[in-house]
């Protein structure tokens, strides 16, 4: 892929923003603010941080050892303060926080001060359990309020979340409580998608068997059906907790470096990394990116579509909204049930201004027609985002004339779990290139290099890196700091090697164009092949597999799966719906392959790792590209 002339970078759609939207951007002038944050980085990040609150301010704003990074070094602070307490005690306490609806169109709303009081309870219920600073405390429910409430009592105390997507089946969930050592674990009783409730408790109650240093779970009964013999000494009631505990909590004064969140993201090896946040520049940065990319203002009605089991849904459901003082829409379910106008339903109901979802969606919307959206009035709207994966410019126009009618803005933003916030995006206040992510944001210095890292000449594909250190950065990966170096070891210079190919046109703006190395992308959701694959390998029938992404118009990725049978076993129907069933227990059904296919063997370099290029190559007709290193 390197130094390779592309033809489809070559994007010459430009839309221009809206004069009225234009005159409302909070960013007037990119180019200027852009020029401070990178000559004059500690003044700018200051100034942001300053807008916070601070029990006691910084000494220092950077403190940098190639690859370990210090923000805000000495600043004392404590994120649910910035999130909750400081709107309450300026004239927010009965601001709508979330406006929480589910697919049947069932409605919860909470504001800002019933927010703090039912974090407080929370959090002196987790007290009440042992639970202090530095604890872990595993969070496994639905996309609801109370899984945010969940997320700021950790965050209250001083406990470190960490959040497992309640679509995860009971493997993938004990590999990350077990890795964690969590000495909590909060879930529901269930969550509901397509009309269908989906248990979650017993997944749990699987999950933590053998785990001895889980304590204690914490159980929403979401509907008051438990017996007391489905709790046992082991299990509290969520409502009890709450309303055994008082509403008043001091914060926990905590460090800006002192850890807030671990999320699991796969890596190219079968284990997920535990990616670590810190407080106080992951405050900051997601303040300041939620307030500029989407304009955040006073009266804004912002959604995002994410679910908090991912980073979008911590840092622009929970973390980066709250701190603005914003009103969001959370939803609980699917985007075509109970049919594929529900979002738009929702859009016209709450008069969102702010709509951020994924391309995979987006493509699965555009299969139903223009019609649907068309059906309702959507006019409200004034930015749409999209995260997760590259927008395809086809997707990128459907989404701009349908649903933002030619009056609204997109905004495409490239970032990570690694990063924390924002990285690279179309500001609303300049214009947008489909398909295209856009420029980089305040302090971020991207770079498109070769292997050696050279910066390639415009238009060309090259590997993507961060040259400089930025606030919501991660600090390390949970107990493993050997894969955190690698992060900055992958390409020579000191970098940030992101892993996603991308390439920079002559303006300066970014397309990002997929991963560089073996990470699925299935509808927005990142999945290590390796992970897919020893999941496969988990029938008692497989000796081998390898999986590859295939483009896929509306997931984004789809999963073939390659696999050699052990001696006895031959080829059929059952075997494949039996391999698929494994994989669905293990790991999840957004891990099932679509395809499988029986193979003799697989390529194969002399060291014995598997050329999953190579086979995807030959899948897609593609060039095999450099394959010295085959074995066979």
């Amino acid at each position: 892929m390197e130094n390779l002339e592309t033809v489809h970078l070559q994007v010459k759609d430009i839309y221009y923003p809206p004069e009225e939207i234009k005159k409302e951007c909070i960013v007037q002038n990119y180019e200027e603010m852009y020029k401070k944050s990178i000559e004059n980085p500690d003044e700018f990040w200051s100034e942001v941080a300053n807008e916070l609150f601070w029990y006691q301010k910084w000494d220092k704003v950077l403190e940098w050892n190639i690859p370990y990074a210090k923000w805000f070094v000495g600043g004392k602070t404590n994120i649910t303060y910035n999130c909750l307490d400081r709107h309450v005690l300026n004239g927010k306490r009965n601001k709508v926080a979330y406006i929480y609806v589910d697919e049947d169109g069932n409605e919860k709303k909470i504001t800002y001060g019933e927010l703090l009081e039912l974090v407080n309870r929370l959090a002196n219920g987790l007290k009440s359990l042992g639970v202090g600073k530095g604890d872990r405390v595993s969070i496994y429910m639905p996309n609801t309020i109370e899984a945010i409430a969940s997320m700021l009592a950790c965050a209250r105390i001083g406990a470190i979340h960490s959040v497992v997507f309640a679509g995860f089946s009971e493997g993938a969930l004990k590999l990350r409580i077990n890795d964690a050592k969590a000495k909590v674990v909060i879930t529901a009783a269930y969550t509901k998608r397509r009309g269908k409730k989906i248990p979650l408790l017993p997944t749990v109650k699987d999950a933590i068997k053998e785990l001895d240093f889980v304590k204690k779970v914490i159980v929403w009964d979401r509907d008051n059906e438990l017996s007391e013999e489905e709790y046992g000494s082991h299990y509290i009631n969520f409502q009890k907790l709450i309303k055994s505990s008082s509403p008043v909590c001091e914060p926990e004064i905590m460090d800006a470096e002192d850890p807030l969140f671990i999320l699991y993201t796969s890596g190219t090896t079968g284990k997920p990394k535990g990616v670590l946040h810190t407080t106080g520049g992951y405050m900051v940065n997601t303040y300041l990116t939620t307030k500029t990319v989407f304009n955040i203002k006073e009266d804004t009605i912002y959604w995002c579509t994410a679910d908090i089991g991912w980073i979008t849904g911590h840092s622009y459901i929970v973390y980066g909204p709250l701190a603005n003082g914003a009103t969001s829409v959370i939803m609980e379910g699917v985007p075509v049930y109970p049919h594929p106008g529900i979002w738009w339903e929702y859009v016209e109901k709450y008069r969102v201004n702010v709509f951020y979802t994924a391309p995979t969606a987006i493509r699965m919307l555009m299969r139903f027609g223009d019609e649907i959206p068309a059906k309702y009035d959507l006019s409200s709207l004034k930015i749409l985002g999209s995260v997760g994966e590259p927008i395809n410019p086809e997707a990128w126009i459907w989404y701009y004339k349908n649903i933002g009618r030619e009056k609204a803005v997109v905004v495409d933003t490239w970032w990570q779990t690694e990063t924390g916030a924002h990285m690279i995006t179309t500001l609303p206040c300049y214009p947008s290139k489909p398909g295209k992510a856009g420029k980089p944001l305040f302090g971020v210095v991207p770079a498109v290099v070769d292997k050696e890292g050279n910066e390639l000449p415009p238009n060309t594909v090259g590997h993507l890196v961060i040259k400089k250190p930025w606030p919501s950065m991660l600090r390390t990966c949970w107990g493993e700091p050997e894969r955190y170096e690698k992060y900055w070891k992958e390409i020579p210079g000191g970098v940030y090697s992101a892993g996603d190919l991308a390439s920079v046109d002559e303006d300066g703006y970014i397309i990002i164009l997929g991963r560089a190395d073996d990470v699925l992308s299935v509808a927005g959701h990142r999945i290590g092949n390796a992970e897919v694959e020893s999941a496969i390998v988990e029938h008692p029938a497989v000796a081998e597999a390898a999986v590859i992404g295939k483009p896929n118009e509306i997931k984004g990725e789809s999963i073939k799966a390659f696999v050699i049978l052990k001696e006895g076993y031959s080829p059929s129907q059952e075997l494949i719906i039996e391999i698929k069933e494994t994989v669905k227990e293990v790991l999840g059904a957004i891990a099932v392959p679509d395809e499988v296919e029986f193979v003799d063997k697989l390529p194969k370099t002399r060291s014995g790792k598997i050329m999953r290029r190579v086979l995807r190559a030959k899948e897609l007709g593609q060039e095999l590209g450099d394959i010295s290193t085959l074995e066979d």
